[in-house]
């Protein structure tokens, strides 16, 4: 463990100072300048799940104090401690967070399976820590709201992230600017979606033992008891994901995520949401193939009803996955080309989006593109830089923005399980987003929330 001598309020007014004078600069006693990553200037960081989507943290942390590793599988430490040899380790994120004086914290970086992500990301708000949330920032409509309300309390003096860093694309950018600026004239609709088909039937059979080292009761933490099986947590080549990388063997199961809602979809709504500026939906609705208790669904569309804002009309918002797409807007547009895409409908035509590239595509006699004046090249959206950065440096200085922080990320995540709701509840619900409740549909709401274990407290 990696202690200091100053007490914890020496150093945090020590950051305070720094954002004072100037993000990245400090004016030392002596008058000379250390750099941001000066001895004192260091953020002590635990992080939360040390393996898979953890590894592709740790360039960005070693200029960092890293001071505490968590995993529920002892045998990824000594990989971690070749990196981060100072810091303490520990099975159980709950006896982490607990310590967090003792360490001296202030931020947490997350990448644990999805059904914890709610509830490590409210610890760390609750004991005062930045904190960077692998996606999906929750799995039920109750946690986002629980997540995004506790944030808000903090909104200025915590700095928080979502893990969408493809939202760091310059397009991401230029897909805002063409439907901000008009260049398909008002805005009708939004459509998203992701074309993964990987399928799952139920939930595993018990077969074998944990291995030595594998704290399996703490990974399943706080979803309902299922049998281990070492299908849980082996990678799946055909999505080209390494041993450690396993989201896809155990996302789709309702009690460890929200299946392609929560993997992709959180990636691809984001390419989506960043363009329309969007709060809560007013209704939801869906259909997919047969509901599956044990297993989220493959094919599956859902729509929702978005009021005006101060810059567009009411719009409709859609999400599809698993082989349900949008309509193409000419027969020659073949959208099932872009496995995970966005497309905008306006008034003079249609933008349509993969990560990185966009088609602008014109429709009707009167969309000439007069009424259109691009950007120029210095009132252009500046590049967002590196998203981990992104977080560290409003960590220091929690008066900067961070592009997905927990209201941005948790009025998206909610909208997109609120679908999952619709598809389970099988009708059109009309939603009241400032109580959290389905307004037509009681037992609707039985279904915004998920039970857990006993010894697990959401808001802990």
């Amino acid at each position: 463990m990696n202690k200091k001598s100053s007490p914890r309020i020496g150093r945090r007014q020590f950051l305070k100072t720094t954002a004072v004078v100037g993000a990245g600069w400090l004016l030392l006693p002596s008058g000379a300048r250390a750099g941001r990553n000066a001895p004192g200037n260091k953020l002590n960081i635990a992080l939360i799940g040390v393996w898979g989507r953890a590894v592709q943290h740790y360039d960005s942390l070693s200029d960092e104090n890293v001071v505490a590793l968590c995993d529920v599988n002892e045998n990824r430490f000594p990989d971690a401690l070749k990196r981060f040899p100072n810091a303490k380790t520990y099975v159980d994120w709950r006896k982490c967070l607990d310590d967090h004086k003792a360490l001296d914290l202030d931020a947490v970086v997350c990448c644990t399976p999805d059904h914890h992500h709610a509830f490590i990301a409210n610890w760390a708000l609750n004991r005062d820590l930045h904190c960077y949330m692998e996606k999906p920032l929750a799995i039920s409509v109750e946690e986002a709201r629980t997540v995004r309300a506790n944030w808000l309390t903090k909104k200025g003096k915590l700095a928080t992230q979502v893990g969408m860093q493809r939202h760091a694309m310059q397009n991401f950018n230029r897909v805002r600017e063409l439907i901000r600026d008009g260049a398909i004239g008002e805005l009708q609709a939004a459509y998203a979606w992701g074309n993964r088909q990987f399928r799952r039937d139920g939930y595993l059979p018990a077969e074998g033992r944990p291995p030595e080292g594998l704290h399996y009761d703490l990974w399943l933490g706080p979803s309902p008891f299922h049998p281990y099986n070492p299908g849980y947590f082996s990678g799946h080549r055909d999505f080209g994901c390494r041993p450690g990388s396993n989201c896809l063997q155990w996302n789709m199961y309702w009690d460890f995520g929200a299946g392609q809602i929560g993997d992709m979809g959180s990636h691809t709504m984001d390419l989506l949401w960043n363009a329309i500026d969007a709060t809560l939906p007013t209704s939801a609705e869906a259909k997919g193939e047969k509901f599956n208790p044990d297993v989220t669904p493959v094919e599956c569309e859902s729509h929702f009803e978005h009021p005006a804002n101060d810059w567009r009309g009411p719009i409709r918002v859609s999400w599809y996955q698993g082989g349900a797409m949008p309509r193409p807007p000419k027969p020659y547009v073949d959208l099932n080309k872009i496995d995970h895409g966005a497309m905008f409908k306006g008034s003079k035509g249609f933008v349509i989006a993969d990560f990185q590239s966009r088609i602008l595509l014109p429709f009707g006699d009167t969309a000439d593109l007069t009424y259109y004046k691009p950007r120029t090249k210095d009132t252009a959206l500046p590049p967002l830089g590196h998203f981990q950065r992104q977080w560290l440096d409003a960590c220091k200085n929690p008066s900067l923005k961070t592009a997905c922080d927990f209201e941005y990320s948790g009025n998206m995540i909610e909208q997109l399980l609120l679908g999952l709701v619709a598809y389970r509840a099988g009708k059109k619900l009309q939603y009241d987003g400032a109580t959290g409740k389905v307004t037509n549909c009681s037992e609707a709401n039985a279904l915004l929330s998920r039970k857990y274990r006993d010894g697990w407290t959401l808001n802990g």
